[in-house]
Order: C-alpha cells, then structure tokens, then sequence
C-alpha cells in the first residue's frame, strides 16, 4: 500500500475517494523510565527510552489506520498526517497518545 503526506502521488491518477481513515494508539509511560529518562536529561544526551515509547505508538497508529483503509478497499492513502500529545491522567502524569489520519484512495495504474 502508498502512503504519502501530499495529496498527490506522481504517475498516479485518483479514482476514487474512499475517506478519511484513522488510527490512534496511547501507551502508558513506565515510572522507572521516567526516571532515568529524567536524569539524562539533566545530564544531557539522547533518551532512547522516550524515542521508544513514541515510536511504538506511532508504528501502531500508523497500523490501525491502513488497516482502516484495506477495510475501504483503497490501495493507498494520501494527506497523511500524525499528532503527538500527552493525556494528563492523575496527578501530573501523562501518557503519549499519537494519532494518524488521512484520505483512503484507489490509484489507477499502482
């Protein structure tokens, strides 16, 4: 399946729009991984701990939306677009929940 931020794909003709599909995913954030999450940032460098733990939910959103489209009958999806952001939950905790949509086509000729 094409994917594609923009709302074309070069050599290829739409013909038709199927609509909008998404796909969300939210995932808790492990205490000790905040933790030492937090010291490395004091500290400097990377955390790889936070890149996972947006990347997974990314991957899985992602997912759930060209399951979405397959569901459609689509062979591509266009004007991709995802949303990071924090669900506040208790007292001052938060968890990242990422969002994907975007418009579910069938490509002639892909």
């Amino acid at each position: 399946m094409l994917m594609t931020t923009t709302s074309t794909l070069d050599g290829h003709k739409v013909s038709r729009y199927l609509g909008v599909v998404t796909g969300e995913a939210i995932l808790g954030a492990n205490i000790f991984r905040d933790f030492f999450a937090g010291i490395r940032d004091i500290v400097g460098g990377r955390s790889g701990s936070y890149e996972k733990v947006l990347r997974d939910p990314k991957d899985t959103a992602m997912r759930e939306m060209m399951e979405h489209a397959k569901r459609l009958g689509d062979n591509a999806v266009i004007g991709v677009d995802r949303n990071y952001e924090t669900v506040q939950v208790g007292n001052g905790g938060g968890m990242p929940m990422v969002s994907a949509s975007g418009t579910a086509v069938v490509l002639d000729n892909a």
